[in-house]
């Protein structure tokens, strides 16, 4: 947490911001409580995005990752695909997000990865897979987000 690292975009994308005078890898984060959480981003594009975030500091009385820790993971994952997808003219908002929890984790990182399912003018829908260190799937969310014009 609080280490710096660039996020890899599309470069058409980090073009399209820096016509608007936007640093868009300088802009970039994920949140103020994704990175209490730890969350990473390590590559972003409107096809695929992918992030990390650490159990440890994440879970419930029980010991094992909170459902909530995978709930923030996942929004964030779908929500930076469908921010890229709606380019510099339109803002995402989340407005439907569903989460499977499948099993428990208790240590290490586990890794998340958002997939488009639907990718429309006014929504955009992402699939995010959370897997553990050895790959075994924890969580299967869906994310939808409402693609909203930029008010100038």
């Amino acid at each position: 947490m609080g280490e710096q690292h660039t996020v890899k975009f599309p470069q058409d994308i980090v073009d399209e911001y820096a016509a608007l005078g936007v640093d868009l890898p300088a802009l970039f984060s994920a949140g103020h409580l994704g990175d209490r959480m730890g969350v990473r981003v390590l590559a972003a594009s409107a096809e695929r995005v992918v992030g990390t975030m650490p159990v440890e500091g994440n879970t419930q009385p029980y010991g094992l990752l909170h459902g909530g820790a995978s709930a923030v993971l996942a929004e964030t994952l779908g929500s930076v695909g469908a921010m890229l997808h709606g380019r510099s003219t339109k803002m995402a908002v989340g407005v439907d997000l569903n989460c499977t929890h499948h099993r428990g984790v208790r240590s290490g990182l586990v890794t998340g990865v958002a997939t488009p399912v639907h990718l429309g003018r006014s929504t955009a829908t992402y699939e995010i897979v959370i897997t553990d260190e050895r790959e075994k799937r924890v969580c299967s969310a869906r994310l939808t987000c409402l693609l909203r014009e930029v008010e100038g």
